[in-house]
């Protein structure tokens, strides 16, 4: 089988590869402008029926509760996307911009593999528990409890780290033995589409159990949340759209699952090594181009040592490669498009109009004419209220704070709405297992550590979302819990 780019333009709606009744639109390559191909644009009426599939398939097949098959799927899923990655990889740098030092992890494998934790957890979880027996009402009564599938699960997601989403709802969702609809964005529906040719032409996963329709409409997105048939929206996206997908599902109370925005603070505490914390958050808000809603965008420093703080941290910011994806030494990609390009730049303008001081970057890189590209950019002489602090930006945009003491340092990371990610560095144990308790997020790496992992659960606190993905608690998130109660005998 082909995964060349001009096989994309298919649905895949109950089992079957089908054109868009819209027609295609095109998809560009961010780093180059140019038009690779075209995708498939669905429309309501593909959408109602990807809907109809799902439900079908979940209603009339033993899919949801034969977990042995169901593990079965997920990794021969994994081993035939295992042996397209070469292909996969050149789609995700051309098609999302990602660097591919990237496609090494959470761009194409690490998602790719994820799904044999998947596999595992379906075989392995305890689908029935013994509540032993009790006398309710004076009556001898034996009690179990049941996990089962939710049932048709919606999933809508966004186009920065397309395979990461895609999989880390997939994964969990079809482990657990529900159906799924799949929206992926506009901007990278070629990610999702190839899948689901593999699905359709490698696999065993029966008819119906995943759609993925790819579109221009936004509007799908609202009606797979509106939908009586559809039990459970999954959404990865902006904090303004995840609340009318949440207004949408309220219709049918349906449950909701939603990964939104962050402004995370990387926290450099006054014993920790301000050179090297510095340098590491400079390189983290460069990594594809910013275009992560975990990447820490706050760098909190030491107020006594600010100066210094600035002046290093530019100096690593400088020093970052800016350019085409397919380079191996290139860590800061373009931003996904046009579009977004210009709301980076609008930022920047604000945060001169808020008093700030643009330290380094600040517009498109020398050299580098076409390409939807941003220089690294590090933003000093704002306070926390300042729009470019508040606000996620989505590029390679830095804004350093001062602080003055742990205390203070806890207050300015929590004066946020978001509450997802972040970053502490100190050398006292104690002190910075303060902090750790202080910060209100869900993700928090102290001095270099990795969080990330398909059996770690992410998600946020406050603005950030509701629920968490990955792990057994994401996996949760698409089951339901049911009491079944016999007299005891």
């Amino acid at each position: 089988m082909s995964l060349r780019p001009v096989d994309s333009s298919a649905l895949l709606i109950d089992g079957k590869l089908v054109p868009g009744s819209g027609g295609t639109f095109a998809v560009t390559d961010p780093a180059t402008e140019e038009v690779l191909g075209r995708a498939a644009d669905g429309t309501a009426a593909d959408m109602d029926a990807a809907i109809d599939a799902a439900r079908r398939a979940f209603d009339g097949t033993d899919w949801s509760r034969d977990h042995a098959f169901r593990a079965r799927c997920l990794r021969q899923l994994r081993d035939a996307l295992l042996g397209h990655v070469d292909e996969l990889r050149e789609l995700t740098m051309a098609e999302v911009g990602a660097p591919r030092f990237l496609t090494a992890g959470a761009q194409l494998e690490g998602p790719v593999n994820d799904l044999g934790y998947f596999a595992d957890l379906a075989e392995s979880y305890s689908w029935e528990t013994d509540l032993g027996t009790a006398t309710p009402m004076g009556i001898p009564t034996r009690r179990s409890l049941h996990k089962e599938a939710v049932g048709v699960v919606g999933a809508i997601t966004p186009w920065n780290f397309p395979h990461q989403i895609n999989f880390a709802k997939l994964g969990p969702a079809l482990a657990a033995g529900n159906t799924v609809v799949l929206k992926p964005a506009p901007d990278t529906p070629w990610a999702a589409a190839l899948v689901g040719k593999v699905i359709a032409e490698e696999t065993d996963i029966p008819a119906g159990v995943i759609n993925i329709v790819t579109s221009t409409d936004h509007g799908l997105g609202a009606q797979l949340a509106e939908d009586p048939r559809v039990d459970l929206i999954s959404f990865t996206g902006s904090t303004a759209t995840g609340r009318s997908v949440m207004a949408a599902a309220a219709q049918t109370l349906k449950k909701v699952f939603l990964e939104l925005g962050g402004k995370s603070a990387f926290i450099v505490l006054d014993d920790a090594d301000l050179a090297t914390a510095c340098s590491i958050a400079a390189f983290t808000v460069c990594t594809h181009a910013g275009q992560g809603c975990a990447i820490t965008t706050r760098l909190l420093v030491p107020r006594e040592r600010y100066d210094e703080a600035v002046r290093v941290t530019a100096n690593a910011l400088s020093g970052i490669t800016v350019g085409d994806p397919r380079e191996r030494g290139t860590v800061c990609g373009p931003l996904i498009s046009a579009k977004q390009r210009d709301r980076v730049e609008s930022y920047l303008r604000l945060a001169v109009e808020e008093g700030g001081t643009i330290e380094c970057g600040g517009g498109r890189p020398e050299g580098l004419d076409r390409g939807f590209f941003v220089s690294p950019t590090l933003i000093s002489g704002v306070g926390n209220d300042a729009r470019v602090v508040q606000e996620e930006i989505f590029g390679p945009v830095l804004v350093i704070l001062p602080f003055v003491g742990d205390e203070d340092a806890i207050r300015i990371a929590n004066d946020s709405p978001y509450g997802l990610s972040g970053a502490v560095w100190g050398t006292d144990p104690e002190r910075v297992a303060r902090v750790v308790a202080g910060v209100r997020t869900g993700t928090l790496g102290v001095n270099g550590g990795i969080w990330y992992s398909a059996d770690a659960p992410f998600g946020g606190y406050k603005q950030s979302g509701i629920g968490r993905e990955m792990g057994v608690a994401g996996f949760e998130e698409y089951l339901e819990t049911k009491v079944v109660a016999y007299p005891a005998t």
